[in-house]
């Protein structure tokens, strides 16, 4: 069953407050107090020091990769955007020397926005059950791996700013995937690809926000009748960053105590592209608010050339 072996996140200790981002993002004074006040965006993490490949590094080094690079057979590097980099750079390749990594098959996940990172883990947990199903069973201890990577740079107007509903953050995440482990595992995964949403073709804003609640409610409850499990088996939800309102909404529409879900995070940190949910089961984990044997949900939604609903549901 497909696990999180090892989960961890990293932001830059650079901040800004969203009154700093008014002047280069032309925010109203009344947009600035629409994010701060209504949407309880309060800074993001952005440091223009720091490159993209230093960022995956930054987050590769808080996990147990030393000593198990031969392990892992697939790097997978799930993102919001589909090019970060100018040609002919190319920081996967960069994080892959750096790391010993240069053996593993390595791709980025990016058609699914912010949600690549749920589709990044499926993807992964299915490629390592294909080799254990074609091949012999490795001796105890030395079980492929497959590492997820997310991490992206505020490097343009449409990489800071979601209008009217977000502010993005830099950071980055990383997670060693096993398809044998016991902690972590997961139970379920449910996805809603939308193209009906694709703002080229014409849908207006309102339209998407009127369907955005209802849409992720249904995919919620997929995942959960997929699990066999109700939202009153679930300890807590990690919610993709996007702003207070939507989760405090969601929580009324889910009739789900809103104080079980992992909101801090959305006030000190923004959206933080794909890598919300690795940050927020850090902080929650840190925290103490999950212990053995709890289930918890992670919900994202990835917007763009259409939209994107998805969820999971994990043992701890």
């Amino acid at each position: 069953m497909t696990a999180l072996d090892a989960v961890a996140a990293y932001q830059p200790a650079a901040r800004l407050t969203v009154e700093d981002l008014a002047e280069p993002l032309g925010l109203t004074e009344m947009e600035v107090k629409l994010f701060r006040r209504f949407h309880g965006l309060g800074e993001v993490c952005q440091d223009p020091d720091a490159s993209l490949t230093d960022l995956l590094l930054a987050a590769a080094a808080l996990i147990p990769l030393r000593g198990q690079q031969h392990r892992v057979r697939y790097v997978l590097w799930a993102r919001a955007f589909s090019t970060v980099a100018p040609y002919p750079h190319n920081p996967l390749a960069d994080v892959c020397r750096e790391l010993g990594l240069e053996h593993a098959l390595a791709f980025a996940v990016t058609q699914q926005s912010c949600a690549s990172s749920l589709l990044a883990i499926d993807l992964a947990g299915r490629l390592l059950a294909a080799d254990a199903a074609a091949g012999p069973d490795p001796a105890p201890g030395a079980e492929p791996l497959a590492l997820v990577l997310t991490g992206e740079k505020a490097f343009t107007r449409d990489a800071q700013l979601l209008p009217g509903m977000s502010l993005f953050s830099e950071g980055a995440s990383a997670c060693l995937v096993s398809a044998t482990g016991a902690r972590n595992r997961l139970l379920a995964y449910a996805c809603s690809q939308r193209g009906e949403f694709d703002t080229a073709g014409g849908v207006s804003a309102e339209e998407f926000q009127q369907q955005y609640r209802p849409l992720l409610a249904g995919v919620i409850q997929q995942a959960l009748d997929q699990a066999g499990l109700t939202l009153a088996d679930i300890r807590l939800i990690l919610p993709h960053n996007v702003n207070l309102v939507t989760w405090q909404r969601m929580c009324r529409l889910l009739r789900f105590p809103v104080e079980q879900v992992l909101l801090d995070n959305i006030v000190s940190n923004g959206h933080v592209f794909c890598a919300d949910a690795f940050l927020n089961y850090q902080t929650a984990c840190q925290r103490g608010l999950l212990h053995p044997g709890d289930r918890y949900l992670v919900a994202s939604v990835g917007a763009g050339h259409g939209a994107t609903f998805a969820a999971m549901v994990f043992e701890h």
